[in-house]
């Protein structure tokens, strides 16, 4: 796979566009939560020293880019879709919401949009989906960090909420600990009830009429 960059932004350029956003979500995978997306719009050719995909970044690496992505951007914008959302829509489209959503509060107007994944999303200019495009593109990999920071402070802010789940460690995802603490705790108002462990902690076998607890045994 090449090196992140600016080869995509500079075809899409060569082609007439000038506004072209980065699209990127974190969040997909957690069982708590809610999915994040950043779009961001860079000016072509800035100075991003080890802009890569935010999950090969370590967290103060992350948070560095963080500073400097805010302040090189011409505009950036970052959006959270919540459980609810999530549980009523599915996340494949509760991640697609987010992007666009995110797109939506750009102080600057698209003219195109890279994508990270194999999907477009629901707007009114030329769009690129690009698999892997957070470890190609500086733009999606920009958008990749701004989300995965947003995200990852709002987990430790949550961990205060909800102690006893770990989710300053894990942010959610399915550890050995976030589990053992469900079984423990039960799940909060910010699990996702559709995701299997969140779901069989919530099964009341108790309610359950005698004859299926028996084959349930």
């Amino acid at each position: 796979m090449a090196a992140c960059g600016w080869r995509l932004e500079r075809a899409a350029a060569k082609c007439g566009f000038q506004q072209i956003a980065g699209c990127d979500e974190v969040g997909r995978g957690p069982m708590f939560g809610p999915v994040v997306a950043a779009a961001v719009i860079l000016p072509l050719g800035c100075r991003l020293t080890g802009l890569n995909d935010s999950k090969q970044l370590c967290e103060n690496k992350r948070n560095e880019l963080d500073v400097v992505i805010r302040a090189k951007a011409l505009a950036f914008a970052i959006a959270a879709i919540d459980v609810e959302t999530i549980d009523r829509i599915n996340i494949r489209k509760a991640s697609l919401l987010a992007m666009r959503t995110a797109v939506n509060q750009l102080a600057i107007q698209p003219d195109y949009l890279m994508i990270d994944g194999c999907d477009t999303i629901d707007w009114p200019c030329p769009q690129e989906s690009v698999i892997h495009g957070d470890a190609i593109s500086y733009s999606i990999a920009a958008a990749s960090v701004l989300a995965k920071v947003f995200r990852d402070r709002l987990l430790v802010e949550l961990d205060a909420v909800y102690p006893g789940y770990g989710l300053a460690r894990h942010k959610g995802y399915c550890s050995r600990e976030h589990r053992a603490a469900l079984d423990r705790l039960g799940p909060t108002p910010m699990h996702r009830k559709n995701w299997s462990p969140v779901a069989q902690t919530m099964l009341d076998f108790e309610a359950l009429p005698e004859a299926v607890q028996l084959e349930i045994q």
